[in-house]
């Protein structure tokens, strides 16, 4: 989900989170610092400890800068015009006067100091970086935020983005990611796409450390049609070839079918919501003929950006093989509706569904199909949001009692009236 939604009290979160990742990825007996001079390791923070977005490292001039432009590419042209103004100030030496918070962190002993710098250098030797930064990104509030790093080598290039897995959702996350980059990695080419080699996979400490290449995603995304972007859909979704079976033989259903049980025994208001309405929808679809393929699992507008010959794309954490086609695109859709078009949620919800022929064509769904489809990609997103707790982490769109679930269950039951 994107940082563009955020939660009334993100910013108390945000603080707060920062002072929780520090200690993750610089344990003790590292601390606080008061001045440049005492620190082994020193952070901007972009753009202030209240409201912090990034933290970047501050060891040059050109490094910080760097580290600035291309840790992401906002979505807007103001957001832009600010990050290029913060950049152009840590380049001219008056970064103070638009950024002027700084943490410094030292230790007693910084030439055998664990921190993920010096694991990271360790697991990274064979790249033959002699010295790396990384750049930490600080997220909004949600249940399946991580430490997310971009690394910088000593020439000041951003040559890898890491992920670290801190709890059992993150780091089964994070080697889901690992296994689906290794699948992928696999087979057929993707003519179109490019996807990022995995580096590293592997533990520090209590926690899963991913590294991936760094895709140049900073540089101004290309134009991408509707047409370009559905047809390297269709790319990933038969990469490993399609099958054709009625839902209720379907191995897709076995899993979805766990994982509303594993919810029911919870038995929450939302998730009993949730499993009554998807036992209902699965009684009535059981003989319902689908075509099945891979999907990315979360592929949205800030997850992708396009090159002229290519459509970077990247976090593969959700990726997964016999599930429905058209999910990739229902969730595209629904997620540009809501967090880049600023559409209410129920109503982005309900267009999903009445649109269900229009946005499935392009997968040449039978009549018949296009609905169904909807519906079960709607009953695995909500599955989705409960399983990790969503509205418990204090996620946007987490409570999905306010917008999803009475939408679902509506429609639901007029399809088994």
């Amino acid at each position: 989900m994107s940082e563009q939604v955020a939660t009334h009290d993100d910013v108390e979160r945000r603080a707060s989170y920062l002072t929780e990742v520090i200690n993750q990825l610089y344990p003790a007996p590292w601390s606080s610092a008061t001045s440049p001079g005492e620190a082994s390791r020193s952070y901007v923070v972009v753009p202030s400890r209240r409201k912090p977005r990034v933290l970047i490292p501050s060891a040059s001039r050109r490094l910080a800068a760097t580290a600035l432009m291309r840790y992401s590419r906002p979505s807007t042209r103001m957001a832009r015009l600010k990050r290029d103004a913060a950049a152009a100030a840590l380049c001219l030496g008056l970064d103070r006067l638009l950024l002027p918070h700084r943490l410094h962190l030292s230790h007693p002993d910084p030439a055998s100091a664990e921190s993920i710098n010096g694991y990271l250098s360790s697991a990274l030797v064979d790249q033959g970086w002699a010295d790396i930064h990384v750049t930490v990104h600080i997220g909004p509030a949600r249940a399946n935020r991580k430490p997310v790093l971009q690394v910088l080598n000593e020439s000041s290039q951003t040559v890898a983005f890491v992920k670290i897995g801190v709890n059992d959702l993150t780091r089964d996350l994070v080697d889901a990611e690992a296994s689906a980059l290794r699948q992928l990695a696999t087979g057929p080419e993707l003519p179109g796409l490019r996807v990022p080699r995995l580096l590293h996979h592997g533990q520090w400490n209590e926690f899963t450390v991913l590294v991936t290449e760094a895709l140049p995603a900073w540089h101004k995304p290309a134009f991408c049609s509707e047409a370009r972007l559905h047809s390297c859909m269709r790319t990933l979704a038969t990469k490993f070839g399609t099958a054709e079976y009625r839902l209720a033989y379907s191995p897709y259903l076995a899993r979805l079918t766990q994982r509303l049980h594993l919810l029911a025994k919870r038995g929450e208001a939302d998730t009993t919501t949730l499993t009554d309405a998807a036992d209902d929808l699965i009684r009535e679809l059981s003989h319902q003929k689908l075509t099945f393929g891979a999907w990315h699992g979360d592929w949205t507008e800030w997850n992708t950006s396009a090159a002229p010959e290519e459509l970077y794309i990247w976090d593969w954490e959700r990726f997964d093989t016999d599930v429905p086609l058209g999910f990739d695109l229902l969730h595209h859709r629904l997620q540009t509706d809501i967090i880049s078009q600023g559409c209410d949620p129920t109503t982005a919800v309900l267009n999903l569904i009445s649109q269900a022929n229009q946005h499935l064509a392009p997968f040449g769904l039978l009549p018949g199909q296009a609905r169904p489809t909807v519906l079960l990609y709607l009953v695995d997103l909500a599955a989705r949001y409960l399983t990790d707790r969503q509205e418990q982490a204090g996620a946007a769109l987490g409570a999905l009692g306010q917008w999803l679930l009475p939408t679902l269950l509506r429609h639901v039951a007029k399809r088994s009236a």
